[in-house]
């Protein structure tokens, strides 16, 4: 374990702070924050292998897209543990699986080669029937689709229907000369879920139905006129019914989100894994820099080093040995002050 004061003086922070910039999630922002120096000389290779390895595959196939994650481990245990979840905690279950998805057809370019990395991929945990599942039938982190089911489709669709026939019969209403000087304007309007009209206060017993508000003033009162008082009932029952439905779709998708909470749960973690390497990567590009040769010899070599946090047109590379019979210090190229 290396001591804190010592990472404080190398800056580490503040290159940890780099690569954490370049993660695509708080969770992997998190992660990447807290590594530390590793201190044998296998996981140290491991660790550059992998670095590496993915380096070279990105200049060759690119980069893959990674998606802003939220962290569904929480409510995924939920669900495992018969819970309903929100519209908002499903689709973030779905973007993991997406994600995985998009890490997985990358992988298929260059799947038949074996590095350091091929472990990683094999890990990620594929789902393309709940995660279509689960996008066609949530249009938004507080909506369903129409088509989310047969019955919610069915139910909507009269809904529109009937509220179609209100607005007609109201419409008839407010255009009617009869009617138009009772009214304070020539509109329709919601309170409480129920389609009324204006009415000015002094013409209230012209307009029959039920008061459901007044203005702040008193001057106006939304009455929902006596001819579609039943047409609302049923927008109401409709809309209990369509609530109902929301609930069973939702209760079904977490069930199945449930079932495969492990393998999800895992499925995240090697995505956050993996993000973390691509990130290193590209760090690893943006500095320039190249992948150290490990030793058992204690024995260090910098050749034409500069430190990663200072901008490279602005300091002179260095050569650098440090061992148990020799120290140099060598600067090397044009002195620059």
């Amino acid at each position: 374990m290396i001591e804190p004061k010592y990472m404080k003086n190398l800056e580490l922070d503040k290159v940890l702070a780099m690569l954490a910039d370049l993660t695509c999630c708080e969770t992997a922002r998190e992660k990447a924050l807290s590594i530390q120096p590793l201190t044998e000389k296998d996981d140290v290779q491991r660790e550059i292998n992998r670095t590496s390895d993915l380096f070279h595959l990105t200049v060759r196939f690119g980069t893959p897209t990674f998606m802003t994650l939220r962290n569904p481990v929480g409510r995924l245990k939920i669900a495992q543990s018969g819970g309903t979840l929100s519209c908002s905690d499903l689709l973030a279950i779905a973007a993991v699986l997406r994600q995985a998805r998009i890490l997985d057809q990358w992988h298929n370019q260059w799947d038949e080669e074996e590095n350091a990395v091929s472990e990683q991929f094999s890990r990620l945990y594929l789902n393309n029937s709940l995660e279509r599942e689960i996008s066609s039938a949530i249009i938004s982190e507080d909506a369903l689709d129409d088509n989310a089911s047969p019955e919610l489709a069915a139910i909507r669709r009269k809904i529109r229907m009937t509220e179609l026939k209100i607005r007609e019969k109201m419409d008839k209403m407010i255009r009617s000369s009869t009617y138009q000087k009772y009214l304070q304007d020539s509109i329709i309007t919601m309170r409480d879920g129920r389609f009324v009209v204006p009415v000015k206060a002094e013409y209230r017993s012209e307009i029959p139905g039920m008061v459901h508000d007044t203005s702040g003033s008193g001057s106006t009162y939304f009455v929902e006129p006596t001819a579609v008082v039943e047409a609302n009932n049923e927008i109401r029952v409709l809309q209990s019914k369509e609530k109902e439905e929301i609930e069973r779709i939702l209760a079904e998708l977490s069930g199945k989100c449930g079932e495969e909470a492990d393998g999800i749960i895992r499925c995240f973690e090697t995505v956050i894994d993996l993000n973390l390497l691509f990130a290193k990567s590209t760090l690893a590009y943006r500095m320039k820099a190249m992948a150290p040769k490990i030793t058992d010899d204690g024995h260090i070599l910098l050749k034409r080093a500069r430190h990663p946090l200072i901008d490279p047109k602005k300091v002179v590379p260095i050569d650098f040995a440090l061992g148990d019979e020799y120290t140099t210090l060598v600067i090397t190229g044009p002195n620059t002050g």
